[in-house]
């Protein structure tokens, strides 16, 4: 049996079921009140425990899910940047922070398809596509985001994009262009939110992931780290996740980078260890899914990326930008690869 799971009916956190799904309340399926502050009570004795302990487990559900020598490199392009009308707390392309961020149009469908070839030919197996829209809304920019799925479907790669919020009937149409992940991340926990972001709800968010999931396509839905949130924030926004029926299929840890000009501009680095727990614990309390190690990593030592690895992350984002944030250089992404014995999966078999 899994060693991240209770061993006996007793052991079970109460509306846990032993195979470690959460128990759905019978009127919609919907994750009950109890069944959520259970596994978040869950949560928050696994960051709480002695880290190595904890990444022991960690690595041993990420053995009986994954292979372990094997980590997807993913690259992630800002198809619009800047002009956003939200108001997030820690984001460089808000209208509303003074970041000096310059606002561009979107971008021609040839331009990011010679991007993403360029992505291939460097490694990468997966391509995501950022705009800094509020939602979607259909028309010809849509349209054209369309014609980039398809375009990037065809080069053989994964293709996932972030694109703020979408209904089931745009979702639909991504999905059908090709579109394998949908990124909408909840950022935090629901009782920190209101605290870094005041535009657009909690449930807006939820709603989306709903959205998402009714389409047709895969889920993709993290954090950021270090906004000034506590650990028990923390646990609550894993548990937030992992109560989602199903699970979402990748989930991207961030560190946050501070950015002058936006309200947590000054914020103070989180410790690296907490980091690491963030990705054990999401390891445990949701084996399936890709653990995505994403912006923050260039602030980290080699030796914490590492300990990440052992933890269960099995994708880094690769390139020299995160959308606006920077990102490590691809040849020391290699040399770290190369030096924990971690194998690109666009390698291919040996």
């Amino acid at each position: 049996m899994d060693s991240a799971l209770p061993s006996t009916v007793d052991d079970a956190p109460l509306g846990a079921t032993l195979d470690g799904a959460v128990e759905q309340s019978p009127s919609d399926q919907a994750p009950s009140d109890q069944a959520r502050a259970a596994l978040e009570a869950r949560t928050l004795e696994l960051l709480g425990r002695p880290l190595l302990d904890l990444v022991y487990e960690a690595a041993g559900v990420h053995r009986e899910h994954h292979d372990p020598s094997r980590i997807q490199c993913a690259q992630l392009l800002s198809i619009k940047t800047g002009a956003c009308p939200e108001d997030c707390g820690y984001c460089s392309q808000s209208a509303r922070h003074s970041t000096g961020l310059a606002r561009e149009a979107l971008m021609e469908t040839e331009a990011v398809l010679t991007a993403a070839q360029r992505a291939k030919d460097a490694g990468a197996d997966r391509f995501c596509m950022g705009a800094a829209w509020r939602e979607v809304r259909c028309g010809k920019d849509f349209d054209r985001v369309l014609e980039m799925v398809r375009g990037v479907k065809g080069l053989g790669l994964e293709v996932c994009a972030t694109l703020g919020m979408v209904d089931e009937a745009n979702g639909a149409r991504l999905a059908e262009a090709g579109l394998d992940y949908y990124n909408h991340n909840l950022d935090t926990s629901r009782e920190h939110y209101e605290k870094v972001i005041g535009t657009r709800t909690y449930d807006d968010r939820l709603e989306t992931l709903q959205n998402v999931r009714a389409a047709g396509m895969k889920v993709c839905s993290g954090g950021i780290l270090g906004m000034g949130e506590s650990r028990r924030d923390r646990a609550a926004f894993l548990a937030e996740l992992a109560v989602l029926d199903p699970p979402p299929e990748s989930v991207p840890i961030n560190a946050l980078v501070p950015v002058e000009g936006t309200p947590l501009q000054d914020a103070e680095a989180l410790a690296w260890d907490e980091i690491v727990r963030v990705c054990a614990a999401a390891r445990i309390l949701m084996p399936a899914a890709a653990v995505r190690l994403s912006a923050g990593r260039q602030e980290m030592t080699e030796e914490a990326q590492a300990l990440c690895f052992l933890a269960g992350v099995n994708s880094i984002f690769v390139g020299d930008a995160l959308l606006t944030t920077p990102n490590p250089e691809p040849t020391s992404d290699a040399a770290l690869l190369a030096r924990v014995g971690l194998r690109p999966l666009a390698d291919g078999p040996r």
